[in-house]
């Protein structure tokens, strides 16, 4: 038997969930990343194979926030983006995450941002 690493283990998770979820132009996923340094997600039709809307940690406005603060930010910000892009309602990827901390804090501000997740 083999050890498994914590990444190999999240990226099984990952394509447990990827593999009950797609993304339509209608009703995007939300793809979530997050490191220890920070956030960043992406609003995909995977039907198309497009990004519709994308934000990162790096971004000026969010780059010197303290890390619960910035993921709600960078969801409010992933908000509006979609709804400039024309969506409201969308699915969400937790990317092999437990939903929690960071992870939840982002889904909690897109919410806040006006989609619905």
């Amino acid at each position: 038997m083999s050890v498994k690493t914590s990444p190999q283990r999240r990226l099984k998770r990952r394509r447990r969930v990827r593999a009950k979820i797609t993304g339509t132009a209608e009703r995007p996923r939300v793809s979530i990343f997050r490191s220890n340094r920070g956030i960043s997600a992406q609003l995909v039709d995977d039907i198309a194979g497009h990004t519709l809307a994308a934000v990162s940690w790096t971004e000026a406005p969010l780059r010197d926030k303290a890390p619960m603060e910035q993921a709600t930010a960078a969801g409010k910000l992933l908000a509006e983006r979609a709804a400039a892009a024309g969506v409201t309602v969308a699915v969400f990827d937790r990317g092999g995450y437990q939903y929690h901390g960071r992870v939840k804090a982002f889904a909690e501000g897109v919410r806040e941002g006006g989609v619905t997740v």
